[in-house]
């Protein structure tokens, strides 16, 4: 069939998505997910003793994926408008008499809403694995760099020097704290969903019955059995695909600055290379920061299924006349989204080319103004922080109007050398000698990061 998205596109569909999280959302992975859960469905009420034993036995040997007649489905469902009526249709057909029993006391959204909760639990664990690839590369990144002085920038212009390694270890302190977040929506919003035509599970009866078939339903799927049923508060599929999104703007972030410093002006960093990566068809000299670009591309689009799904939010009483079907486009699409967002980042990380030498260079190109702030702090103890705030302005504003340098503005004018000395002046004009706390900090995110991966890791 031909593809008109770029999810599904043979040109594009590599660039926004990955192969590995298809396969968790394609129609074959939701039919299975739907079989799955019937079955389970009916093992959990044998169990419980809504069923018959021998029924639940038939029902989980005769129910087979690979025998629906998927044109048969796709004609059924656009008529039906949801899919799970003509698969339980054709699966009755397979389980003979026992067939009767299938979906006993279900509703479409239950079956449905759980299907697509154990697409997301396989999506979660392909996300959590390609984000810790892409923090292993910041950790090592960040370890490497720990002391390469480059410039830190605020509003586009030198502000004062930090270390490479800091700027790095601030991306991977943001990508630690999203697997936390990740952790917690595994914990919290992966729930079976149960719940019958209104939620109350009144077709199994006044008794405990119904909450004993969904705590059953919950542990043969593997999921958290919720207090009440959800299928109009879609907060936990909400904040899932939120997270999904904040981590794709941390990411983008990324992209964001490396595509900058990867340009001609700035020539600090480029991507890694490889024959025709990043080229142009009229400028042979072109290699273009491709995967950078894809990082910002997902963080918007992202941003978009995030606000989809708080829309979507907003379902009326008891069953929702719309909002539902939002999700349906959102969710594999959010997945998506983040899985090539995280594949191109681990794999830009991984073989980031750093031009220290080129930091070094830049990071003079201003004639040391990048050092104004340590020469005023110098300075106010003795001259009060207004005045040294003053002399140093006017010191900048001769390096800026003469091409000088501060070092040399500094050593002509009496009161600084007065206040500081030559020997202090040189000395504050170094940009190495003015990190602060930055390497401290880094050191402690990728002691953390790393101590907080080990403890994640299986014994």
């Amino acid at each position: 069939m031909p593809a008109s998205t770029v999810f599904d596109s043979f040109l594009f569909r590599d660039m926004f998505g990955t192969p590995s999280m298809r396969a968790v959302f394609d129609d074959q992975s939701f039919v299975d997910a739907i079989v799955r859960t019937e079955v389970a469905l009916a093992k959990a009420q044998a169990r419980v003793g809504v069923i018959p034993q021998d029924a639940a036995e038939s029902i989980a040997a005769s129910c087979d994926p690979a025998r629906l007649d998927h044109e048969r489905l796709r004609r059924d469902t656009g008529n039906v408008g949801y899919p799970v009526l003509p698969i339980v249709t054709q699966l009755a057909e397979q389980c003979g008499a026992a067939g009767g029993y299938l979906h006993w006391g279900a509703t479409t959204q239950d079956i449905m809403d759980t299907a697509t909760v154990l697409q997301c639990a396989e999506a979660l664990a392909l996300v959590e694995a390609e984000l810790d690839r892409l923090r292993e590369s910041l950790r090592r990144l960040a370890t490497a760099h720990i002391d390469t002085v480059t410039a830190g920038r605020t509003h586009l212009q030198h502000a004062l020097p930090i270390t490479f390694g800091y700027r790095v270890a601030v991306w991977l302190s943001a990508l630690d704290r999203h697997a936390d977040r990740l952790a917690a929506v595994r914990e919290r919003d992966l729930m079976v969903q149960f719940g019958g035509a209104a939620g109350t599970l009144a077709a199994l009866g006044p008794g405990p019955e119904g909450l004993r078939v969904r705590a059953e339903l919950a542990a043969e799927l593997g999921l958290r059995d919720p207090e009440i049923t959800w299928h109009v508060a879609r907060d936990g599929l909400v904040e899932m695909v939120g997270v999904l999104a904040a981590l794709g703007g941390s990411v983008g972030k990324i992209g964001a600055d490396v595509a900058m410093l990867c340009s001609t002006e700035f020539g600090e960093l480029a991507e890694p290379f490889e024959p025709g990566r990043g080229a142009s068809s009229t400028m042979p000299q072109k290699r273009n920061p491709i995967s950078s670009e894809l990082l910002v591309a997902a963080a918007k689009l992202l941003r978009d299924k995030a606000s989809a799904m708080l829309d979507a939010m907003m379902q009326d009483f008891e069953r929702a006349t719309g909002p539902w079907h939002v999700e349906w486009a959102v969710i594999p699409e959010a997945f998506l989204l983040i899985s090539s967002s995280l594949a191109q980042a681990a794999q830009l990380m991984a073989g980031l080319r750093v031009d220290q030498a080129r930091m070094r260079e830049n990071l003079d190109l201003t004639g040391g103004l990048v050092m104004a702030e340590a020469v005023m702090m110098a300075l106010a103890p003795a001259l009060g922080r207004p005045h040294a705030h003053e002399l140093v302005y006017a010191a900048c504003s001769r390096v800026i109007d003469t091409g000088t340098d501060l070092a040399a503005e500094l050593h002509a004018h009496p009161d600084v050398v007065a206040s500081l000395g030559a020997d202090r002046i040189d000395q504050l004009c170094d940009p190495a000698a003015y990190l602060g706390s930055a390497q401290a900090m880094t050191r402690s995110v990728v002691d953390r990061s790393g101590a907080a991966r080990g403890r994640s890791q299986p014994g």
